[in-house]
């Protein structure tokens, strides 16, 4: 590979990775970078994204009722909640991954969008920074205040304490929709009204998926 092709691909890596922190603060330009579908482009948001819907996911199954019960079985310890996020985050961050990027695309393709799939797959990993931003703040605070409780039922994170940490979980996650909306108005130049019904028509068949889950 030629020298120049290599410090242009480098270069490329090294400005998605700051975008990967950028879109907490300035998300419409990093979205708008996002309608650059070339395979040079993909290449160079691989790292990034796989960082993102990895750290999300972890955020996202400790946030879980699950998570809640892990200690109950005295026979568990920390190493086992770990290594059971590290792989239920990855699990969970990788249908997230594909699951939602097939349903934002299938649901921007309704209201005439021309884009691909794999860029509603990386919409929707950017869009998960502040999840993933969550595991680095979020639950070192709470792990903090509750140790092990925050893992076993009736723990000391029963409360009000608890009840705040699962409010700015919340809070995040809110965060993310957000950002969605953000990311898909950027990489369509859509208005407002557009983006949301795109949303809500991607959140309608996981929505549908949730409530069959609670009926059985």
């Amino acid at each position: 590979m030629p020298v120049a092709t290599r410090a242009q691909r480098a270069s490329l890596d090294r400005d998605w990775l700051l975008r990967a922190l950028l879109v907490l603060q300035a998300p419409r330009a990093v979205f708008s970078a996002l309608r650059d579908d070339s395979d040079a482009a993909a290449y160079a948001r691989q790292e990034p994204i796989l960082a993102l819907v990895w750290l999300a996911g972890i955020a996202g199954v400790l946030a879980t009722s699950v998570a809640r019960t892990l200690l109950d079985d005295p026979t568990r310890d920390g190493l086992v909640v770990a290594v059971w996020a590290f792989i239920g985050g990855g699990l969970y961050g990788a249908l997230a991954f594909w699951l939602g990027g097939a349903v934002l695309h299938g649901a921007s393709h309704a209201l005439g969008g021309q884009g691909s799939y794999r860029r509603a797959r990386h919409v929707v990993a950017f869009a998960g920074a502040p999840v993933a931003l969550s595991l680095i703040v979020l639950w070192p605070i709470g792990i903090a205040a509750f140790g092990g409780d925050l893992f076993r039922s009736g723990g000391s994170d029963v409360g009000t304490g608890g009840d705040v940490l699962f409010w700015a979980a919340v809070g995040f996650g809110l965060w993310s929709l957000a950002l969605l909306v953000i990311g898909i108005r950027a990489v369509h130049g859509w208005t407002w009204g557009r983006s949301l019904a795109t949303l809500a028509i991607a959140a309608a068949p996981i929505a549908a998926l949730v409530a069959l889950q609670t009926l059985f």
